[in-house]
C-alpha cells in the first residue's frame, strides 16, 4: 500500500470559512498553469477521443472552454499535429513511452506557474468548483500536492493541483526507478485529500470525475449532458 505525508484531509468546514470570506478568483490573479493531456492511444475506444463529438463540438474544445476562464496559462502534451488548428500551445511529452506520468513530468516542466493541473482530454464534466477548491487549498497550506479522493477511496490525478518545483523533481526521481503509476512519487511530497464530502458538496450531480473511455462510457455522458441541456431549457 501506498504511504506519503498527508499534512490533512480538508472537509465540508473549509466550504463555510471560504464561502464567508467570499474569495473571488479571476483569470487574471491565479497563479495557476492548466494542462491538458493529449497523448494516449484511445485503445478501448479504437479511435482518438480528444477529437470525439460531444454536443456537436470536439471533446477537447469542450475541455478547454471550461477551463480556459480560470487559467493564467493553458497548453496542451500532445505527441501528433492532430490538434494544431486550436488556438492553444502544444508541447511534446519530454520523455516518451511514460503514458499519463510523462504527460504530468512534462506539464510540470513546461508550465510557467508555480501551481499547475493537469486534467484528461477524456472527462467532458471537469468541475472548476473542486479544481479551484484545491488552489486555495494548497495556497493556504505546505501542501505539494492537493488531490481528491472519492467515497471508494480512490484518488483523482487529473484533478488535482501541484505545486511545479516539488513535484517535478519526485516525479523525475520516480521515473528513474522504474516507476510509472500516476501517483507512485506521492511518498516523496506533502499530500492534502479532498475528501468525498467536500467533493460532494462541490459536485452534487458526481459527474466530476466521470471520464470517457468506451462507446457505452460515451453514450452514458452525452445523455447526462443532454438532460443538463434539457433542465436548463427556458
Amino acid at each position: 500500500m501506498l504511504k506519503f505525508k498527508k499534512v490533512c484531509n480538508y472537509d465540508i468546514a473549509l466550504i463555510i470559512y471560504i464561502n464567508m470570506a467570499n474569495v473571488e478568483i479571476q483569470k487574471n490573479h491565479t497563479e495557476l498553469s492548466f494542462v491538458i493531456l493529449a497523448g494516449g492511444k484511445s485503445s478501448r475506444m479504437g479511435f482518438d477521443k480528444c477529437l470525439l463529438s460531444f454536443l456537436g463540438k470536439p471533446l477537447i474544445e469542450r475541455i478547454i472552454d471550461i477551463i480556459d476562464p480560470i487559467s493564467n496559462e493553458l497548453f496542451i502534451v500532445a505527441n501528433d499535429e492532430k490538434l494544431n488548428y486550436l488556438n492553444v500551445k502544444i508541447v511534446k511529452d519530454n520523455i516518451a513511452g511514460l503514458g499519463a506520468l510523462g504527460g504530468l513530468y512534462t506539464a510540470l516542466l513546461e508550465a510557467k506557474n508555480e501551481f499547475v493541473s493537469v486534467v484528461g482530454c477524456d472527462l467532458p464534466f471537469i468541475s472548476t468548483d473542486i479544481l479551484l477548491e484545491a488552489y486555495r487549498i494548497i495556497q493556504s497550506t505546505q501542501a505539494d500536492v492537493v488531490i481528491p479522493k472519492t467515497s471508494e477511496g480512490f484518488y483523482e490525478p487529473l484533478h488535482a493541483i501541484y505545486r511545479r518545483g516539488t513535484c517535478k523533481e519526485a516525479i523525475l526521481t520516480a521515473i528513474s526507478k522504474g516507476e510509472r503509476r500516476l501517483i507512485s512519487w506521492f511518498s516523496a511530497v506533502k499530500v492534502v485529500e479532498m475528501n468525498n464530502v467536500l467533493c460532494e458538496s462541490l459536485d452534487p450531480e458526481g459527474i466530476a470525475f466521470l471520464n470517457i473511455n468506451t462507446q457505452a462510457d460515451y453514450n452514458f455522458a452525452e445523455d447526462v449532458a443532454n438532460k443538463k441541456l434539457n433542465k436548463t431549457a427556458p
